[in-house]
């Protein structure tokens, strides 16, 4: 959020904070959803410069097009498990999960 933007809510006695804050989430849970929302995130990134619809994606998976968009959508209902398949299914490597979550907390900080 833009400074101005934040001074002139504050400046109307609103409460500005971070989702985790707002929610009540530990450190280890608010590091959890950042996570899944960086290999969401990836997952997109990768079928959308592959070139790759979710229909394709879904099938090299075993799953569904709706699961695909599920994924992407970073719904609660997805595993790890399944951010991760996609995510090798698309050529990722290991180097480039760590990447994808470290841009993602260098973000949200």
């Amino acid at each position: 959020m833009k400074n101005s933007k934040r001074a002139r809510l504050e400046a109307r006695d609103w409460r500005v904070g971070a989702a985790a804050e707002f929610l009540g989430l530990t450190p280890e849970e608010a590091a959890f959803v950042e996570t899944k929302l960086a290999l969401s995130q990836c997952v997109r990134d990768r079928r959308t410069a592959q070139n790759i619809s979710h229909a394709a994606l879904a099938k090299r998976l075993n799953s569904s097009q709706s699961r695909v968009a599920k994924m992407e959508a970073a719904d609660a209902t997805v595993s790890v498990d399944l951010l991760l398949r996609a995510l090798f299914a698309l050529g990722a490597k290991l180097r480039n999960l760590a990447d994808a979550i470290q841009t993602r907390r260098s973000a949200a900080a």
